[in-house]
């Protein structure tokens, strides 16, 4: 059974091992979300965490489940609340599942939960960004009501907090959600 709860500055270090597990280096190939065969180097840093749970208007959320030493983190995602279009928006981002426990129905929990939240916040709709590459990745969002909105910006490639490309190509697509 997980719980779930906003990090604090405690949990920083934790935090980036997780996020860097699910996306970068051998660990991430052990699931399903790598991005290790488009981008090597971090994925985000301990800076980068402590600002999202900083901000006034984010927040990580942590999911646990308890473990034989106390509860054990196993994924996390960061929420936003933006203006949108159309009223209030969430965005939905630094999401990361252990590698080995992707695949289980954990990701869904975490969704389900962040989408609960962002409707709290009075959020019409959730928005996400994806690297358009992420083809699986894209489509497993898109089995959870997301649709692609054609939106694409440019990867930050003079940028090596984000990582190390070794695509010429990438970029991110914005998925909406309805709420």
């Amino acid at each position: 059974m997980l719980t779930f709860r906003d990090a604090t500055s405690a949990d920083v270090d934790a935090l980036v091992a997780l996020i860097e597990s699910a996306y970068r280096g051998d660990s991430s190939r052990a699931g399903w979300t790598t991005e290790a065969h488009l981008l090597h180097g971090q994925r985000t840093d301990a800076h980068a965490v402590a600002a999202v749970i900083a901000h006034p208007a984010s927040r990580i959320m942590v999911a646990e489940r308890a473990g034989q030493e106390g509860p054990e983190l196993v994924a996390c995602c960061q929420l936003e609340e933006r203006g949108g279009a159309d009223g209030a928006a969430g965005y939905f981002g630094m999401f990361a599942v252990r590698p080995e426990e992707q695949g289980g129905g954990i990701g869904k929990q975490v969704l389900a939960e962040a989408e609960r939240i962002a409707r709290g916040w009075g959020a019409t709709e959730l928005h996400m960004t994806v690297i358009v590459q992420r083809e699986e990745l894209i489509a497993y969002y898109e089995r959870r009501g997301y649709r692609r909105t054609g939106r694409i910006s440019p990867f930050p490639y003079e940028d090596e907090r984000f990582g190390l490309p070794q695509v010429d190509d990438l970029a991110f697509e914005l998925l909406v959600k309805q709420l």
